[in-house]
C-alpha cells in the first residue's frame, strides 16, 4: 500500500514512506519499554513492597524487579487502587483530559473524527496516568494506554513533517498497531488489529496494514530485544483432532456470548453513570478504585493485568469455580477502575475474561467428558479468542492474537469456529462505542466516498430529456417577454437563435430591477442584448462531479445540456437540487447494502 500513497516518484516516495514507518515503529516500540518497565516497577512498589501482594506472572513475562517477602498488608491494598485512582485523575484533569478511560476509543475517535490529530501531550500524559492505575492495582489492559500512546507518537510525528491528514491517519494507525504488536509480542496482530479495530462490520483499513505491518515489526524487535523473545504465555502443544469436540466448543461460543453481554453492559453502565455524577471529574476514579480495592479483598486475582492468573489455568492449577468467580470479578473491577475514569484499557481485560470463561466450560466438560475434552486449558485459549472477537467486533485478529500471545497454533480451527460464532451472537453489542459500521460511515472517508460515486454518475444518469423547458428567442423584445414572464414559473431562460440553436442564457435575478419598468425599455431592447453570451453548459456524458465544481462557479442553481457532438444543441435544463437529491437515493442505496440493521453474519 506504500506506493498508493504517492503517484510522482515511486521508488523515492516509497522509501521515504519506508523511512516514516521504521521511525513510528522505534518510536511505539520505544513507548512500550518504557510503559512496560513503568507498570512492572508500579507492581513491584506499590503492590509488593507496600502492600505485600505478589501478583503473578505469565510465563513469558517474568517480573522484572523481582519478589520482595514483605507480609500482606490488607488495609493498604484495599485503599492502593484508590490512591492511583486519584492521582491519575488530578494528573489527566489538570494536564490532558484527553487522555481518561480506555485509550483505544480515543485512538479509533481520532482516526474517524480528527484525521489521525492527537494532542502531542496525549501519549506522555497517559504513560503516567496509566502507570498509576493499572501499577496501583486498578483492573485493566496495557494495550488501550498503548494504543493510545502509539497513535499519539505516530500522530506527533506526522504533524512535525506537516503531512496531508490522510498521511496522518495513517502513520497513527502505524504507531497504534505497533504499540499492540510490540507490547503482546504480537507483531502480525498489531497489524490487522489497526486495520480491523475501526470498524463494527466486517471490514479492514486496508491502506494502513503494510505501513502498520513494517511498524509493528520494528517495534517487536525493540521491545523483545529489551525483555526477551517468545510469547507472552506458555501453552501446552494442544490439538483439535476429534470432530465430538465441536459441541463443546460451540457451548463455550454461547458461554462467551453471555460473557460479553454482561461486561459491555456493566462496564458502560458503570461508565456512564459516573459520567453523570456531579462531582469533580478527579475524584471519580478514586472512588473506583476504592471499589476495586474492596473486591480485591475477597478475589485479589483481578488486580492489574491478571494474566498470571490465565498462564495458571494453562497449567491447569485452577478450578472451576474460581474461574467463574475471576471472571465475573474482573468484568466488575474492570468496570471500576476504567469506567470511572480512570487509565487503562479493556483488551486485555477481555482476554483474560474470555480466559475464565473457556476454562470453566473446559473444566465442566471435561468431568464429563474426558475422552472427548481431555484437555481444558485448550478451552482457555479458545475462550480467550472467542471472547475478544464477540466483545470487540474483530473476529480476524482475534483468531491471530491468541495463536501469537500462546504460540499455540493447532487450535485454529475450533478459535474459527468460536469467534465466527461470537462475533455473530453479539452484534448487538460493542466494547469500543467510538467504531463506525463500515468506511461509508466514516467522516475521514466521506470526502472520498463522495468523489468517488460523483465520478461513477453521468449526467445522462439524471437528467430528463422530456420534461418542458421554455427557451427564449434572442430576436423577443424586452416588452414581449416581461408579458411571458408573468405566465411563468421558470427562473433561468436559455436563449437561442433562428435556427434553435443555444446562444445565451440569463436568470430572472439578471433582469429583476427591469420587470416593472418595462415602459423606458419598450420594444427597444431585444433578448440577445439582456442574455450572458460565456454560457456554462454540460453534457450527457459528463461526471456529476465535474457538473458539480461547473454550480459553484457562479453559484448558479440550473445548467443548459447540450449535445456531446454539439455544444450549441440544447436538449434541456439540470438543476442543483436534482442532482443532490439522485446523489443522496444512491448513498441510501448503498448504505442499504451494509446496513448496521441487517449486517453479513461473519
Amino acid at each position: 500500500m506504500l506506493d498508493r500513497l504517492v503517484l510522482k516518484h515511486p521508488g523515492q516516495k516509497t522509501g521515504k514512506w519506508l523511512f516514516y514507518c521504521i521511525i513510528v515503529g522505534l518510536m511505539a516500540g520505544t513507548g512500550a519499554v518504557v510503559f512496560h518497565f513503568l507498570c512492572n516497577f508500579g507492581h513491584f512498589f506499590f503492590l509488593d513492597f507496600l502492600a505485600g501482594y505478589r501478583p503473578s506472572h505469565p510465563a513469558g513475562d517474568p517480573p522484572i524487579f523481582g519478589h520482595t517477602h514483605h507480609p500482606l498488608r490488607p488495609v493498604v491494598l484495599w485503599m492502593m487502587p484508590a490512591i492511583g485512582g486519584l492521582l491519575s485523575g488530578l494528573l489527566v484533569y489538570f494536564f490532558c483530559p484527553e487522555a481518561q478511560g480506555h485509550g483505544t476509543d480515543s485512538a479509533i475517535s481520532a482516526y474517524h473524527h480528527k484525521n489521525g490529530l492527537i494532542n502531542p501531550k496525549v501519549p506522555f500524559v497517559k504513560t503516567v496516568a496509566s502507570f498509576i492505575t493499572l501499577g496501583t492495582g486498578g483492573s485493566g489492559g496495557s494495550e488501550g494506554p498503548i494504543c493510545q500512546i502509539g497513535a499519539g507518537l505516530g500522530s506527533l510525528f506526522a504533524q512535525k513533517l506537516g503531512l496531508t491528514q490522510r498521511e496522518m491517519r495513517i502513520l497513527m494507525a502505524a504507531g497504534m498497531g505497533a504499540g499492540i504488536g510490540s507490547i503482546f509480542r504480537a507483531p502480525l496482530t498489531g497489524a490487522l488489529f489497526a486495520a480491523e479495530i475501526l470498524y463494527s462490520q466486517p471490514e479492514f483499513e486496508a491502506e494502513v496494514i503494510i505501513p502498520t505491518a513494517i511498524a509493528s515489526t520494528v517495534a517487536y524487535s525493540l521491545f523483545c530485544s529489551v525483555f526477551g523473545w517468545g510469547s507472552l504465555f506458555q501453552a501446552g502443544d494442544f490439538r483439535y483432532s476429534n470432530i465430538l469436540e465441536l459441541g463443546p466448543y460451540s457451548a463455550l461460543a454461547i458461554a462467551l456470548t453471555a460473557g460479553a453481554f454482561l461486561f459491555v453492559k456493566i462496564f458502560w453502565g458503570f461508565h456512564d453513570f459516573f459520567q453523570k455524577l456531579e462531582i469533580p471529574m478527579w475524584i471519580k476514579p478514586a472512588i473506583g478504585g476504592i471499589l476495586t480495592g474492596t473486591l480485591a479483598l475477597f478475589l485479589p486475582q483481578v488486580l492489574g493485568f491478571s494474566y498470571g492468573f490465565i498462564q495458571d489455568g494453562l497449567d491447569n492449577q485452577i478450578t472451576m469455580w474460581l474461574f467463574l468467580a475471576v471472571a465475573l470479578g474482573k468484568i466488575l473491577a474492570t468496570a471500576f477502575s476504567i469506567g470511572s475514569g480512570g487509565s487503562g484499557g479493556v483488551f486485555g481485560p477481555s482476554v483474560v475474561i474470555g480466559g475464565c470463561i473457556g476454562g470453566a466450560v473446559g473444566t465442566f466438560f471435561h468431568s464429563i467428558m474426558p475422552t472427548v475434552v481431555p484437555n481444558p486449558a485448550a478451552f482457555i485459549i479458545v475462550g480467550m479468542a472467542g471472547f475478544f472477537a464477540g466483545s470487540s467486533n474483530v473476529p480476524i485478529t482475534a483468531v491471530i492474537v491468541v495463536s501469537e500471545i500462546t504460540s499455540s497454533y493447532h487450535l485454529l480451527l475450533p478459535s474459527m469456529l468460536v469467534c465466527s460464532l461470537s462475533y455473530f451472537l453479539c452484534r448487538r453489542w460493542d466494547l469500543y462505542r467510538a467504531q463506525v459500521p463500515a468506511k461509508i460511515d466514516s467522516p475521514a472517508h466521506k470526502g472520498e466516498f463522495f468523489t468517488d460515486i460523483l465520478e461513477d454518475i453521468r449526467v445522462k444518469d439524471i437528467f430528463d430529456g422530456t420534461k418542458a423547458f421554455a427557451v427564449i428567442p434572442e430576436d423577443m423584445s424586452f416588452s414581449q417577454f416581461c408579458r411571458f414572464f408573468s405566465a411563468t414559473d421558470q427562473h433561468y431562460f436559455p436563449v437561442v437563435d433562428r435556427e434553435g440553436k443555444l446562444s445565451g442564457i440569463f436568470s430572472i435575478n439578471d433582469v429583476r430591477h427591469c420587470l416593472f419598468d418595462d415602459k423606458h425599455l419598450g420594444n427597444l431592447v431585444l433578448m440577445r442584448d439582456v442574455a450572458r453570451k460565456d454560457v456554462i453548459t454540460t453534457t450527457p456524458s459528463e461526471n456529476i462531479n465535474s457538473l458539480l465544481q461547473k454550480f459553484t462557479v457562479r453559484n448558479i442553481d440550473m445548467i443548459p445540456v447540450v449535445a456531446d457532438d454539439d455544444p450549441r444543441n440544447f436538449l434541456g435544463m439540470i438543476s442543483r437540487r436534482e442532482v443532490i437529491a439522485f446523489y443522496n437515493e444512491t448513498v441510501n442505496r448503498l448504505k442499504k447494502n451494509v446496513s448496521r440493521e441487517n449486517p453479513v453474519p461473519f
